[in-house]
């Protein structure tokens, strides 16, 4: 018993006969986790007092990886250091110390990349008029010029 392309629904017969739920996204998008601050102090906590062996079990269950949990930890640590550090009051810089610097050093790299740029341009015109004397000596027509 053969079957030809054309019972097959949505192929060479009508195209109205495809059912609409057949067609399945593959490039579903995933959604990224995103989560408190609450729940990664839990599961900090709750993994650093997991027995060595459960450890596994813990990030198992929260579908978690061990380098999210070492961030997190290193993000709570660094958060209770800088909170007993008293904090530090920003000067406001001097407006145009640094950016003169800055500026200045631009300018030169700036300059250095026009000279080199011109001196290119030189040497393509200087090749121009030596194709042209080579073409004329040889006796092939002249090319046409773009400008």
């Amino acid at each position: 018993m053969s079957e030809n392309s054309s019972d097959l629904p949505g192929v060479g017969g009508d195209p109205a006969a495809v059912p609409v739920d057949a067609v399945v996204d593959p490039a579903a998008r995933p959604v990224r986790r995103s989560f408190t601050a609450a729940y990664r102090s839990q599961v900090v906590a709750e993994y650093e007092a997991a027995p060595r062996g459960q450890k596994a079990a813990v990030l198992r269950r929260e579908g978690l990886y061990q380098s999210q949990i070492r961030e997190w930890t290193i993000a709570r640590d660094a958060l209770t250091r800088d909170a007993g550090a008293p904090g530090r009051r920003h000067r406001a810089k001097a407006a145009g110390t640094d950016d003169s610097g800055r500026l200045r050093a631009e300018n030169q790299r700036l300059t250095r990349e026009l000279a080199t740029s011109q001196a290119v341009v030189e040497i393509m015109g200087k090749l121009q008029g030596l194709l042209v004397n080579i073409s004329e000596s040889t006796g092939t027509p002249r090319p046409p010029t773009t400008r």
